[in-house]
């Protein structure tokens, strides 16, 4: 089963359902998707799509996962590494009206460089990083503060690069 969650941002992420339902229909993806949409309106007839789940059904579809797909949020991403879930994670994007500002491209681009997940830069590529995931083993997560601050310190050494 895969989980797919897009978070509780106010603007809607289309593009990456769209991209999820292709895959299905064109038989890359066979198993069940269920979706948590937040504030994306998407109907489909090969997903599974609520709108928000409760703490509970969230953890217990989260556990019957071999696949998690979501945004760039950190919250999402951290709830999953600490299951022991593969990831594969696209960015909002601002030229969509998808975010304020490109920050999760930086974040996913620092976890995907970690080992932590993989980060679907283009979406049109859906079906090689969905290969690739098969047979990707993610970094195993260390809840300690040392390793957060080490992926908070690449992250903001990236950003003093930039300017």
């Amino acid at each position: 089963m895969i989980l797919v969650t897009l978070g509780t941002n106010d603007k809607s992420f289309v593009r990456l359902l769209e991209t999820i339902d292709r895959a299905i229909k064109e038989g890359i993806i066979q198993d069940e998707v269920i979706v948590q949409s937040g504030f994306t309106d998407y109907r489909s007839e090969s997903m599974k799509i609520f709108k928000y789940l409760d703490r509970d059904q969230f953890a217990e579809y989260l556990s019957k996962a071999d696949l998690v797909i979501t945004h760039g949020g950190v919250g999402t991403i951290m709830t999953a590494l600490k299951n022991n879930r593969k990831i594969l994670a696209a960015a909002r994007l601002q030229q969509f009206k998808e975010h304020v500002n490109d920050h999760q491209i930086e974040l996913l681009e620092v976890f995907d460089q970690k080992g932590y997940l993989i980060y679907m830069e283009d979406l049109s590529e859906f079906q090689n990083y969905y290969q690739r995931i098969q047979t990707f083993t993610p970094k195993q997560f260390e809840s300690n503060t040392k390793n957060m601050v080490n992926l908070i310190e690449t992250w903001m050494d990236k950003q003093e690069n930039k300017h």
